[in-house]
């Protein structure tokens, strides 16, 4: 039998794990106000840790947070106006794949260290189609600032408009960037061959987040069944990637499984475009696998914290990235409410999990939703339980299938690739469906108030019964 004093310094140490937890947490919380307020709603945050009885380096720290976060605020947005403007004539790099923009393509060119965006018509827009990020380009034309969308294009970090009147010749880029553009073109290729446009592109857009193909409709519909997070590279993709290589990460040594761990999520980000979700899911993975390589135990939250406070550093216009909150939202809802809906749901463990997990991740991103979106479809809940099991199987199968097809035959790419296909549609099939059934939003709310009130009778009833004397 376990005695009490053993359990003691354990308890004790869980107690120091939540509290620090708690500390990281708000550092985060202060240094993300800090950067968006510019430093002074953020001193906040030393009141709050003087009334949670902190100790003074942990106000110390608040002060400092609020401070650091000030300054990268306001040095951001500084650095976010043009230097350079007028005529260039010169090499550019292309920062961004061109993404269609109405009948015409957008295009971001980084000049002299400083990006600008060009929108393309006719013969230019034709010559840029099939060109990649990482590439170079020989541009002649004029650079201006933007008349508008200027705060919107500044959160990309680009400052002003480039109008091109000559596009030459491309070279390739880095060795980074050429490999991870031959593996997207090959995915590309190979899905375009083995499925219909519509499904081609929404495979592209599961495995690696290429989802500039998809026809603005198909983009309606999974905003509208709640399930666009599937196209965009989060936590759960580098998970897979993770997944696939364990095999192999298993038979190295701590420290060289800790360097090709990192080295493959650096590798992983880079071929999805460095898109904030999966800098959130990037980091938090190299966290962890630093902490576990160190012998220590980070909570889920803690990692997420320590992500944060990490990308704000790094690049503080992540702050008023929709992208970024969204990710940062789920995972925390995933990490926090999760598990203690999991113990307070009905039914069986099996159900639990992955209605816990679903409602979470919802609720954590309820509040950008609504007020970036307009919108917390109600339809989401049964869409994501039907659409992302298969949506993992396509993630963890269609990156290896896709890669090894595209060095076989027809025939042999449609043999491989037909489970990948099948996960695709059916996918975009609950998508199609939800948006239908999801009724208007006033409609939509009412039902997640019943569903809440529904949820709260139960629990209450269920507490007064096991409170009823035998």
């Amino acid at each position: 039998m376990t005695r009490a004093y053993e359990l003691a310094p354990l308890a004790s140490a869980h107690r120091r794990r939540g509290s620090n937890d708690g500390l990281v947490v708000l550092i985060a919380v202060v240094l993300v106000v800090g950067v968006w307020s510019g430093g002074w709603w953020a001193l906040l945050g030393v009141p709050v840790a003087l009334m949670c009885r902190m100790h003074a380096p942990t106000v110390l720290l608040c002060a400092v947070a609020a401070i650091l976060g000030g300054w990268l605020g306001t040095h951001a947005w500084d650095s976010a106006q043009p230097r350079h403007l007028g005529e260039y004539s010169g090499w550019a790099e292309l920062v961004a794949d061109p993404a269609p923009f109405g009948r015409g393509l957008r295009a971001t060119f980084e000049i002299e260290g400083e990006r600008f965006d060009a929108w393309l018509y006719g013969s230019q827009r034709r010559k840029l189609a099939d060109r990649q990020a990482g590439e170079y380009l020989w541009l002649q034309g004029r650079r201006a600032e933007l008349t508008s969308g200027a705060h919107r294009a500044a959160i990309r970090h680009v400052v002003g408009r480039f109008t091109p009147t000559v596009i030459g010749d491309a070279l390739d880029g880095a060795a980074v960037n050429r490999a991870s553009n031959r593996v997207r073109r090959s995915l590309r290729n190979v899905a375009e061959t083995t499925m219909n446009n519509d499904d081609a592109a929404l495979f592209t857009g599961l495995v690696i987040g290429d989802d500039v193909r998809q026809r603005v409709e198909v983009i309606e519909a999974f905003r509208g069944s709640g399930l666009s997070h599937l196209t965009a590279v989060s936590g759960q993709n580098v998970a897979f990637v993770l997944a696939a290589a364990l095999p192999l990460l298993r038979r190295l040594r701590p420290w060289w499984r800790w360097a090709a761990t990192v080295g493959l999520v650096a590798w992983f980000m880079a071929l999805t475009r460095f898109e904030p979700s999966v800098l959130r899911a990037g980091v938090m993975a190299m966290l962890a696998a630093t902490s576990f390589v160190r012998g220590a135990q980070s909570s889920p939250v803690r990692l997420l914290a320590l992500a944060v406070i990490t990308l704000v550093v790094l690049d503080p216009l992540l702050v008023w990235s929709v992208g970024f909150w969204l990710s940062v939202g789920a995972t925390a809802g995933v990490c926090v409410l999760g598990p203690w809906l999991c113990n307070r749901l009905p039914g069986p463990l099996w159900l639990r999990l992955p209605l816990s997990v679903t409602i979470g991740a919802q609720l954590g991103v309820a509040l950008p939703s609504v007020l970036v979106f307009h919108r917390l479809p109600v339809v989401s809940l049964p869409a994501n339980l039907l659409a992302v099991p298969v949506a993992g199987f396509v993630m963890l199968y269609g990156l290896p299938a896709g890669i090894v097809a595209a060095w076989l035959p027809t025939p042999l790419q449609e043999l491989v690739m037909l489970p990948a296909e099948w996960g695709t549609h059916w996918v975009a099939l609950v998508a199609q469906v939800g948006y239908a059934i999801e009724p208007a939003p006033i409609w939509s709310a009412a039902y997640w108030f019943i569903a809440l009130a529904a949820w709260l009778w139960w629990w209450h009833s269920r507490g007064s019964v096991a409170r009823v004397p035998i």
